[in-house]
């Protein structure tokens, strides 16, 4: 049973995924409205027709959702009954549930009655927790022997507020990103990283000022976990979860930094539009586990100097 469990997890987990880069898909090959303005059918018809490449893509993004939808539904309710005793299972359950239900509104209402460009940002960061809250319960689900006991960790209270201070603000990273998207303020700003690179300047219109402000958030994030992991390497050497995590999260932030600067210069070639959103959607997902980790802990260090063996090396 365990096993199963584990496996429905993994399956899930990767729907989700094929959802959140579906979705991203739809939008940057404008097919939002492929099958019309009619859900769930296509055109009034169960199957595409006329078949286009719009058509095809809308409709098969509908269909992954709604196999996502009943494998969600399946890991949320045998996970509440098996592993219901720690105590994140069932916020997690709820969450994903919650939030795969408002996603699959928003989709559906911006097909059937349109929306702005300020709600169908909302949507791919909806789809983003909907995601993180199933990867999060797969991997509580792996976490079912025990194994990793987050209540021996010892953490500075400073790094617990960095986490969670970060996974916040990357989520206004992700809305800003889906702003310039659906905003088709992708290319208004030609060079990287400023906007002209020959004649630096203030932005000169709205979607300038929407794309460069992106990119300054995008910037500040990188910072800022280029910063944490700094402190995770120099002081967390004998903590697994805590080293490798921010060593993961700074190759992911530099990933995307990278995939986004291509999208420009490619000239918003679609494989690194794709990537771009491959990269923040991992990235998201790994600093709420962080998030669920550091909510574990027990034992926080006044500071850096108290914490137990910070020079141990890696096992």
């Amino acid at each position: 049973m365990r096993t199963t469990l584990k496996w429905l997890g993994v399956v899930t987990t990767l729907s989700m995924m094929v959802v959140l880069i579906g979705g991203a898909l739809v939008t940057n090959t404008g097919s939002s409205l492929g099958c019309g303005r009619q859900w769930p059918l296509c055109n009034g018809k169960i199957f595409p027709d006329p078949l286009t490449v719009e058509s095809l893509i809308e409709w098969l993004h509908r269909f992954c959702t709604g196999i996502a939808s009943f494998l969600v539904f399946a890991l949320a309710i045998w996970s509440w009954f098996a592993i219901g005793h720690k105590r994140e299972t069932k916020f997690l359950s709820i969450i994903s549930v919650i939030f795969l239900l408002l996603q699959a509104f928003l989709g559906m209402a911006a097909v059937v009655w349109g929306s702005s460009d300020l709600v169908m940002a909302l949507h791919f960061g909806v789809s983003l927790i909907s995601f993180a809250s199933v990867l999060m319960l797969t991997l509580m689900v792996f976490e079912w022997d025990q194994k990793f006991d987050a209540g021996r960790l010892v953490l500075e209270k400073s790094m617990r507020w960095h986490t969670i201070g970060v996974t916040v603000y990357s989520f206004i990273v992700v809305y800003t990103g889906a702003l310039v998207r659906h905003m088709n303020a992708s290319l208004v700003c030609r060079d990287f990283p400023l906007c002209v690179n020959s004649d630096p300047s203030l932005p000169a219109n709205r979607f300038e000022w929407v794309q460069m402000g992106h990119r300054t958030a995008a910037l500040l994030i990188f910072v800022w976990i280029a910063y944490i992991t700094f402190k995770a390497v120099r002081h967390y050497q004998n903590q697994r979860v805590i080293y490798w995590g921010w060593i993961i999260a700074f190759v992911l932030v530099c990933l995307q930094a990278v995939s986004g600067a291509m999208v420009v210069f490619s000239r918003m070639n679609l494989t690194f539009t794709l990537l771009h959103a491959f990269f923040i959607s991992c990235l998201f997902g790994l600093l709420c586990y962080l998030n669920l980790v550091v909510g574990r802990v027990k034992q926080f260090a006044k500071s850096k100097d108290s914490l137990p063996l910070k020079k141990a090396r890696v096992r």
